[in-house]
């Protein structure tokens, strides 16, 4: 069975400086893209994995975001808790093409 990678536009990199964070939408699913200081971006639900919370809406603080909503800490970088430590980030794989960002998305919604 093989699968293939739907790609889909989300923002332009002029939306999201290094450094910053931000909610972006495909269709009704809130996607968390960040843009870390080495220059890479990853890209998640933008949904608290334990309350629902949109976690654009947290601080960071050196690429660790707190949720707003309970202060659960999660590592930008990878997508893993920092605090709890078994909570997850669900990822989906992003690239540039040109000034656009783009993800695909995966299935797994809610992933703790």
């Amino acid at each position: 069975m093989t699968s293939t990678q739907t790609w889909t536009p989300v923002a332009t990199i002029d939306e999201l400086w290094e450094g910053e964070v931000g909610e972006f939408y495909v269709d009704d699913r809130p996607i968390l893209l960040v843009h870390l200081r080495n220059g890479e971006i990853r890209a998640y639900d933008g949904l608290c994995p334990h309350a629902n919370y949109p976690l654009a809406e947290g601080n960071i603080e050196d690429d660790v975001l707190t949720c707003g909503a309970h202060s659960w800490e999660f590592d930008l970088t990878t997508g893993s808790g920092v605090n709890p430590a078994n909570c997850q980030l669900q990822s989906h794989p992003v690239r540039r093409d040109g000034d656009q960002i783009v993800i695909s998305l995966t299935e797994e919604r809610g992933r703790q």
